[in-house]
């Protein structure tokens, strides 16, 4: 009875503490080899879920400007009245309450017409081209047909012909650059707008300012929106432009936008660049399409010119 009592107290055998530390090391590496698996198969999902976000950023960006671009406005303010009576038809010097946001060319409606066309009426709705701006003393000239009161109301209505600006103009926009133009954000602030598109250095440029800017800013590492841009498959363009024609006047009516990306960091999978290739098409500036319909009915008071300044940051 002592030598039994004796031996079930003797513990395990170094056979079975071997045996045990086994099954504890499998069960350790297996566990380990799930983290690691979990933990590779989180960052490949990080790494293209950022690569996603970040071109479904930018292109919401392009859709949302092209669309806006080539609406014409003035800054937000009392409304606009004419200060100076026209008393006959012709080229005259008139006042304004305000010519901010104005420019050489622009077309003005002038007065509100007549409510109702069977009382007699001397006052006549227009459209006159603006000929010479004076700001400092809120001057226009323009041909006028002719009568209108003081303090009657002056707007500006329509849309810019060029709002993106084609590829028939001088500078004008590429395969690699997008120029467009307008009251972007709708808040009476006109801003001139170029994307550019280096697949050399992989960048995404998005470079804006005010549409009377006296000259343009250069490109800097503040302006890029996606740095991993890559040559798109078959060497589509970045930016493809579908444009309609009317009276020598061309209109682009439709973008399409092609972007190609890859992801940060090298796939902890494939041990390579994922690639996503994010196409827009059929993205039609409604502004520049509305007067482009309006030029194809004969009907061009509503149709804008391109400001001389906007001209000037096009070089």
């Amino acid at each position: 009875m002592t030598s039994k009592s004796h031996r079930s107290d003797a513990g395990f055998s170094f056979i079975e503490l071997l045996i045990s530390m086994g099954i504890v090391l499998l069960i350790v590496g297996a566990v380990t080899d799930g983290l690691l698996q979990t933990t590779t198969t989180t960052r490949m999902t990080w790494n293209r879920t950022e690569m996603h976000s970040g071109v479904r950023g930018v292109t919401e960006l392009l859709q949302q400007e092209v669309g806006q671009a080539g609406f014409v406005s003035v800054p937000a303010g009392p409304p606009i009245t004419l200060g100076t009576a026209v008393a006959a038809a012709g080229a005259q010097t008139v006042s304004l309450s305000s010519v901010a946001g104005m420019f050489v060319g622009e077309k003005l409606v002038i007065d509100s017409g007549c409510a109702d066309a069977l009382i007699p009426c001397t006052s006549l709705l227009e459209t006159v081209a603006i000929t010479a701006l004076n700001s400092g003393a809120n001057q226009i000239t323009a041909t006028f047909a002719g009568p209108h009161n003081a303090g009657v109301p002056v707007s500006v209505q329509g849309g810019f012909a060029s709002g993106i600006v084609p590829t028939s103009v001088a500078n004008g926009s590429t395969g690699t650059l997008l120029k467009l133009y307008g009251d972007i954000n709708s808040d009476g602030n006109m801003v001139y707008i170029e994307y550019t598109c280096d697949t050399v250095n992989h960048r995404l440029y998005r470079n804006v300012m005010a549409w009377d800017a006296a000259a343009k800013p250069a490109l800097t590492t503040a302006m890029i929106l996606l740095d991993n841009i890559m040559p798109n498959p078959a060497a589509a363009p970045c930016f493809s432009y579908q444009t309609a024609t009317v009276l020598g006047t061309d209109f682009v009516t439709d973008v399409a936008i092609t972007l190609t990306v890859q992801t940060q960091e090298i796939d902890p999978i494939t041990h390579q660049h994922q690639f996503e290739t994010k196409t827009l098409l059929n993205v039609s500036p409604r502004n520049v399409f509305n007067v482009w319909e309006l030029a194809s009915m004969s009907l061009n008071d509503r149709v804008q010119p391109m400001p001389p300044s906007v001209l000037n940051l096009l070089q």
